[in-house]
Order: C-alpha cells, then sequence, then structure tokens
C-alpha cells in the first residue's frame, strides 16, 4: 500500500437543520461536532463551501472540518467548492459517515472503495472520485432493505446511541494518527479492541 499522505479535510455527512439531528443519518455531524468541540473549533456558515467549516490544530496540523449543508444527496458538492478553493488533493480528505452493515458502537477506517448504496458518498465519488479515506460509524442495519430510508433518518434508541458515541470517542483518538497519515496504525488502534 502506497505511503498515506496526511489529512488535510476531515468532512462529517449528515443532513442540516434541527428534524435531523439527532437521527442516525447524521453520524457524521456527531463525529465533526465532537471533533471540533475537542480542540477549540467552531462551525460558521460558509455560503462558497454550501456548508459550515472550522479550521483546528491537531498535533501540530492544521485540519479542516466541514459539514456539508446540500442534504446528503448532494453532499459533493459542498466537499469539491472547499477542496478545490484550498487545493486539498482528493487521498487527503477523510469522509466520516454513518454505516448501516456496521453494528452501534463498530468502527471502521478504510481507504477508497465503493459507496455501498450511501448517497452522500455516491455524490462525492461522482464530483472527486473514489480515493479518499473513510470513517465508518455503526448504526445498524433494520434488517430489511426496504426499512433503510426511514431507519437511518429516525433516532437511534438510547443503547445504540450510547454505543456510537462510544465509537466516535475511539475513533477521536485516532485521529493524531490519521491526521499525520499513519493510517496502518490509526486502523491497528481503531480495530483491535
Amino acid at each position: 500500500m502506497a505511503a498515506q499522505a496526511p489529512v488535510q479535510l476531515v468532512v462529517g455527512l449528515g443532513n442540516p437543520g434541527p428534524r435531523y439531528t439527532e437521527t442516525r443519518h447524521n453520524a457524521g455531524f456527531w463525529f465533526v461536532d465532537a471533533l471540533a468541540r475537542k480542540h477549540g473549533g467552531s462551525f460558521r456558515p460558509e455560503s462558497k463551501f454550501a456548508g459550515e467549516a472550522t479550521r483546528i490544530r491537531l498535533d501540530g496540523r492544521e485540519l479542516w472540518l466541514l459539514k456539508p449543508q446540500t442534504y446528503m444527496n448532494r453532499s459533493g458538492q459542498s466537499v469539491k467548492l472547499l477542496s478545490a478553493f484550498y487545493k486539498v488533493p482528493v487521498e487527503a480528505i477523510l469522509v466520516v459517515h454513518d454505516e448501516i452493515d456496521l453494528p452501534p458502537g463498530d468502527v471502521r477506517l478504510k481507504r477508497a472503495g465503493g459507496h455501498g448504496g450511501h448517497n452522500g458518498l455516491r455524490d462525492i465519488m461522482s464530483h472527486l472520485g473514489g480515493d479518499f479515506l473513510r470513517l465508518r460509524i455503526g448504526v445498524g442495519h433494520p434488517g430489511h432493505k426496504d426499512e433503510v430510508v426511514d431507519y437511518v433518518l429516525q433516532r437511534p434508541s438510547r443503547d445504540d446511541e450510547e454505543q456510537i458515541l462510544h465509537a466516535i470517542d475511539r475513533a477521536l483518538d485516532v485521529m493524531p494518527e490519521v491526521a499525520a497519515g499513519e493510517l496502518e496504525r490509526a486502523m491497528h488502534k481503531l480495530h483491535s479492541k
């Protein structure tokens, strides 16, 4: 595997507005909000990027954090605007999203890949290709594919929510390695409970 570029941009996926704030589909927003809080960032609306953005310092590295405000299925627009403006290469982008194929409490880091039916990833890939990092936050599966849309747009049970927040905390702990491009090390720490 080629060396991983240090991460310059962390994109949390979700839907804007109070109706969606606590839904499973907004796990990506939950993560970047927690990352910003931990490192003293505060999101501001950035209309030129069709999103909310902030900059943080993590172990001496500057990172952009972005929450697209375009709704999930048009997330790529916002990511492309910011990454083009600041000349962030696609391989230096980490996209954080909810993952129905992982149970709540599971979190996985991976490089590149398909969209797995996730509309936010699908749209980012249509704008930038697929060579970005993904942090997949498990939210569980409703059991039948016809129920997925309603499921991800609902708030998780209290137990599931606790598990998801615990997974986010574990992922926050490996962000120094991720930001430095030490992907193997980050994966080892994150994936071995």
